[in-house]
Protein backbone atom coordinates (compact mmCIF):
# COMPACT_ATOMS: atom_id res chain seq x y z
CA UNK A 1 0.00 0.00 0.00
CA UNK A 2 1.27 3.30 -1.02
CA UNK A 3 1.05 6.01 1.12
CA UNK A 4 0.70 9.44 0.19
CA UNK A 5 3.68 12.31 1.49
CA UNK A 6 1.69 15.41 3.30
CA UNK A 7 1.15 17.92 1.38
CA UNK A 8 2.60 21.50 2.97
CA UNK A 9 0.04 23.99 4.28
CA UNK A 10 0.52 27.50 3.19
CA UNK A 11 -0.77 28.69 6.50
CA UNK A 12 1.89 29.12 9.15
CA UNK A 13 1.48 26.79 11.95
CA UNK A 14 0.79 28.32 15.97
CA UNK A 15 4.73 27.75 16.59
CA UNK A 16 5.66 29.68 13.93
CA UNK A 17 3.38 33.21 14.72
CA UNK A 18 4.48 32.47 18.40
CA UNK A 19 8.44 32.82 17.05
CA UNK A 20 7.74 36.00 14.44
CA UNK A 21 6.06 37.17 17.11
CA UNK A 22 8.44 37.03 19.44
CA UNK A 23 11.51 38.75 17.23
CA UNK A 24 9.15 41.81 15.94
CA UNK A 25 8.69 42.65 19.82
CA UNK A 26 12.52 42.17 20.11
CA UNK A 27 13.05 44.40 17.26
CA UNK A 28 10.86 46.70 18.41
CA UNK A 29 12.57 47.22 22.08
CA UNK A 30 15.71 47.57 20.60
CA UNK A 31 14.57 49.91 18.48
CA UNK A 32 12.78 52.34 21.42
CA UNK A 33 15.40 51.47 24.09
CA UNK A 34 13.83 52.06 27.41
CA UNK A 35 11.47 55.51 26.72
CA UNK A 36 8.52 55.41 28.80
CA UNK A 37 10.06 52.63 31.07
CA UNK A 38 9.94 53.27 35.12
CA UNK A 39 12.74 54.69 36.81
CA UNK A 40 13.69 54.66 40.27
CA UNK A 41 13.25 58.62 42.13
CA UNK A 42 16.21 57.49 44.22
CA UNK A 43 16.33 56.17 48.28
CA UNK A 44 13.26 57.00 50.18
CA UNK A 45 14.50 58.49 53.33
CA UNK A 46 13.96 57.14 56.29
CA UNK A 47 11.02 58.11 58.78
CA UNK A 48 12.00 59.98 61.62
CA UNK A 49 9.68 60.72 64.34
CA UNK A 50 9.89 63.94 66.15
CA UNK A 51 12.07 64.21 69.15
CA UNK A 52 10.30 65.42 73.04
CA UNK A 53 11.98 67.76 74.15
CA UNK A 54 12.13 67.95 78.60
CA UNK A 55 9.56 65.53 78.69
CA UNK A 56 9.56 65.89 82.53
CA UNK A 57 8.42 69.58 81.99
CA UNK A 58 5.08 70.39 83.79
CA UNK A 59 2.52 71.24 81.02
CA UNK A 60 1.51 74.82 81.05
CA UNK A 61 -1.90 75.29 81.95
CA UNK A 62 -2.92 78.47 81.37
CA UNK A 63 -1.68 80.91 78.72
CA UNK A 64 1.63 83.65 80.06
CA UNK A 65 -0.07 86.31 78.18
CA UNK A 66 -3.22 87.75 77.50
CA UNK A 67 -3.58 88.93 74.35
CA UNK A 68 -7.62 89.35 73.51
CA UNK A 69 -7.68 86.81 70.70
CA UNK A 70 -11.31 85.95 71.32
CA UNK A 71 -12.89 89.28 72.24
CA UNK A 72 -15.95 90.62 70.28
CA UNK A 73 -17.48 93.99 70.91
CA UNK A 74 -20.31 95.53 70.15
CA UNK A 75 -19.82 99.54 68.65
CA UNK A 76 -21.48 101.99 70.77
CA UNK A 77 -23.09 104.53 69.42
CA UNK A 78 -23.85 102.45 65.59
CA UNK A 79 -26.76 100.67 65.29
CA UNK A 80 -27.59 98.55 62.29
CA UNK A 81 -31.81 99.44 62.39
CA UNK A 82 -32.41 97.48 58.61
CA UNK A 83 -30.05 94.66 59.85
CA UNK A 84 -27.95 95.69 56.35
CA UNK A 85 -24.30 96.44 57.16
CA UNK A 86 -23.18 98.19 53.81
CA UNK A 87 -26.19 100.89 55.41
CA UNK A 88 -23.42 101.40 58.33
CA UNK A 89 -21.12 104.21 57.63
CA UNK A 90 -17.22 103.46 58.18
CA UNK A 91 -16.54 106.69 59.14
CA UNK A 92 -18.28 106.66 62.28
CA UNK A 93 -17.30 103.82 62.73
CA UNK A 94 -14.05 104.98 63.47
CA UNK A 95 -15.06 107.74 65.73
CA UNK A 96 -16.94 105.53 68.07
CA UNK A 97 -13.87 103.85 68.26
CA UNK A 98 -11.75 106.69 68.72
CA UNK A 99 -14.36 107.88 71.29
CA UNK A 100 -14.52 104.91 73.43
CA UNK A 101 -10.55 104.89 73.54
CA UNK A 102 -9.80 108.40 74.66
CA UNK A 103 -6.32 107.43 75.91
CA UNK A 104 -5.00 105.25 72.49
CA UNK A 105 -5.78 108.61 70.00
CA UNK A 106 -4.75 111.15 72.68
CA UNK A 107 -1.70 112.90 72.85
CA UNK A 108 1.73 111.34 72.46
CA UNK A 109 -0.38 108.22 71.07
CA UNK A 110 -2.77 108.26 67.45
CA UNK A 111 -3.54 111.91 67.85
CA UNK A 112 -2.53 112.11 64.30
CA UNK A 113 -5.65 109.57 63.12
CA UNK A 114 -8.23 111.57 65.57
CA UNK A 115 -7.10 114.86 64.18
CA UNK A 116 -7.59 114.30 60.15
CA UNK A 117 -10.63 112.78 61.21
CA UNK A 118 -11.78 115.93 60.83
CA UNK A 119 -10.98 115.88 56.75
CA UNK A 120 -13.54 112.71 56.16
CA UNK A 121 -16.21 113.17 53.91
CA UNK A 122 -14.72 116.50 52.56
CA UNK A 123 -13.42 117.20 49.05
CA UNK A 124 -10.33 118.10 47.78
CA UNK A 125 -6.65 118.25 49.90
CA UNK A 126 -8.86 118.12 53.11
CA UNK A 127 -10.75 115.02 52.41
CA UNK A 128 -7.60 113.27 51.05
CA UNK A 129 -6.28 113.53 55.08
CA UNK A 130 -8.87 110.93 56.09
CA UNK A 131 -7.40 107.95 57.49
CA UNK A 132 -10.41 105.37 56.82
CA UNK A 133 -9.60 103.56 53.97
CA UNK A 134 -12.12 101.65 51.72
CA UNK A 135 -15.29 99.45 53.35
CA UNK A 136 -14.84 95.59 51.54
CA UNK A 137 -18.19 93.40 52.23
CA UNK A 138 -17.49 89.77 51.70
CA UNK A 139 -19.75 86.92 54.05
CA UNK A 140 -16.72 85.91 56.63
CA UNK A 141 -18.90 84.47 58.97
CA UNK A 142 -21.02 82.41 56.69
CA UNK A 143 -24.19 83.40 58.02
CA UNK A 144 -25.60 84.42 54.39
CA UNK A 145 -24.99 88.40 54.87
CA UNK A 146 -21.91 90.17 53.88
CA UNK A 147 -19.75 91.42 56.78
CA UNK A 148 -17.36 94.32 56.86
CA UNK A 149 -13.41 94.53 56.57
CA UNK A 150 -12.11 98.14 57.40
CA UNK A 151 -9.01 99.35 57.60
CA UNK A 152 -7.62 103.41 58.84
CA UNK A 153 -4.52 104.64 59.25
CA UNK A 154 -3.01 104.60 62.73
CA UNK A 155 -1.04 108.02 63.00
CA UNK A 156 1.89 109.32 63.28
CA UNK A 157 3.54 106.04 62.29
CA UNK A 158 3.28 103.14 60.02
CA UNK A 159 0.51 101.26 60.92
CA UNK A 160 -2.41 100.19 59.29
CA UNK A 161 -5.55 98.65 61.97
CA UNK A 162 -7.61 96.33 60.28
CA UNK A 163 -10.66 95.71 61.70
CA UNK A 164 -14.22 92.88 60.75
CA UNK A 165 -17.72 93.62 61.38
CA UNK A 166 -20.46 91.40 61.42
CA UNK A 167 -24.37 92.62 62.70
CA UNK A 168 -26.15 90.82 64.95
CA UNK A 169 -29.38 91.86 66.37
CA UNK A 170 -29.68 94.75 64.77
CA UNK A 171 -25.95 95.62 66.65
CA UNK A 172 -22.41 96.24 64.80
CA UNK A 173 -20.35 93.28 66.27
CA UNK A 174 -16.50 93.69 66.06
CA UNK A 175 -14.72 90.52 65.78
CA UNK A 176 -11.40 90.99 64.78
CA UNK A 177 -9.34 93.76 65.23
CA UNK A 178 -5.32 93.90 64.31
CA UNK A 179 -2.81 96.51 63.57
CA UNK A 180 0.56 96.67 62.42
CA UNK A 181 3.13 97.72 59.11
CA UNK A 182 0.86 96.42 56.50
CA UNK A 183 2.28 95.83 53.13
CA UNK A 184 -1.07 94.01 52.01
CA UNK A 185 -4.37 92.57 52.85
CA UNK A 186 -6.37 89.67 50.87
CA UNK A 187 -9.50 88.28 51.81
CA UNK A 188 -10.00 84.56 51.18
CA UNK A 189 -12.90 82.34 52.09
CA UNK A 190 -13.68 82.89 55.81
CA UNK A 191 -10.30 84.34 56.35
CA UNK A 192 -8.36 87.49 56.22
CA UNK A 193 -4.79 87.56 54.96
CA UNK A 194 -2.40 90.58 56.12
CA UNK A 195 0.96 90.45 54.59
CA UNK A 196 3.81 92.48 56.74
CA UNK A 197 7.16 93.46 56.26
CA UNK A 198 9.71 91.79 58.06
CA UNK A 199 13.18 93.13 59.52
CA UNK A 200 14.86 90.07 57.73
CA UNK A 201 15.40 91.31 53.98
CA UNK A 202 13.62 88.96 51.64
CA UNK A 203 11.11 87.56 53.83
CA UNK A 204 7.72 88.52 54.87
CA UNK A 205 4.85 87.91 58.04
CA UNK A 206 2.07 86.50 56.59
CA UNK A 207 -0.93 85.98 59.19
CA UNK A 208 -4.47 84.38 58.54
CA UNK A 209 -7.39 85.28 60.55
CA UNK A 210 -10.07 82.76 60.57
CA UNK A 211 -13.74 82.65 61.11
CA UNK A 212 -14.41 80.43 64.58
CA UNK A 213 -18.03 79.06 64.55
CA UNK A 214 -17.60 77.93 68.22
CA UNK A 215 -15.53 81.00 69.55
CA UNK A 216 -17.62 83.23 67.60
CA UNK A 217 -15.01 85.67 66.37
CA UNK A 218 -11.99 85.34 64.12
CA UNK A 219 -9.35 83.44 65.08
CA UNK A 220 -5.39 83.61 64.10
CA UNK A 221 -4.95 80.49 62.34
CA UNK A 222 -1.57 81.03 60.83
CA UNK A 223 1.83 83.01 61.53
CA UNK A 224 4.60 82.65 59.54
CA UNK A 225 7.19 84.08 58.11
CA UNK A 226 7.42 83.46 54.25
CA UNK A 227 10.39 83.70 51.63
CA UNK A 228 9.34 86.45 49.17
CA UNK A 229 12.47 86.05 46.53
CA UNK A 230 13.36 89.42 46.95
CA UNK A 231 16.80 90.36 48.43
CA UNK A 232 16.04 93.70 49.29
CA UNK A 233 14.86 94.72 53.00
CA UNK A 234 11.18 95.48 52.32
CA UNK A 235 10.27 99.65 52.66
CA UNK A 236 9.27 101.06 56.19
CA UNK A 237 10.34 97.51 57.67
CA UNK A 238 12.69 97.70 61.22
CA UNK A 239 13.45 95.55 64.05
CA UNK A 240 10.60 97.93 66.32
CA UNK A 241 7.42 96.54 63.38
CA UNK A 242 5.07 95.67 65.90
CA UNK A 243 4.19 91.36 66.28
CA UNK A 244 1.25 89.90 66.58
CA UNK A 245 -2.34 91.22 68.55
CA UNK A 246 -1.69 94.28 70.52
CA UNK A 247 -3.07 93.63 74.17
CA UNK A 248 -5.46 96.47 73.61
CA UNK A 249 -7.13 95.16 71.11
CA UNK A 250 -6.63 92.60 70.57
CA UNK A 251 -3.19 98.42 52.30
CA UNK A 252 -4.44 97.39 49.45
CA UNK A 253 -7.30 94.29 49.57
CA UNK A 254 -7.48 91.77 46.55
CA UNK A 255 -9.34 92.62 43.70
CA UNK A 256 -11.78 89.33 44.90
CA UNK A 257 -13.06 90.71 47.72
CA UNK A 258 -16.71 92.99 46.60
CA UNK A 259 -16.15 96.69 47.58
CA UNK A 260 -19.09 99.15 47.97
Amino acid sequence: MHLRSPVPSSRPTRTALAVAAAVLLASATAACGDAGGLQGAGATPTAVSPDRLWPDLTPASSPAFEIGEVDTTTVKGVTVPGGDIHDVDPVAVVRAEIAANPGDYGAGAYDGTARRMAGCGRSGAAGRECPVLKAYYRDLTGDGHDDMTLGFRQLPGNLTAVRVYTVRGHRLVQVMAYEDAVSGVELAGRSVIIRSPSEVAGYEYRLQWTWDQQQHAMLLTHDEMLRTGSPRRSPGASPGTSRGPTPSSSPAPSSSASGR
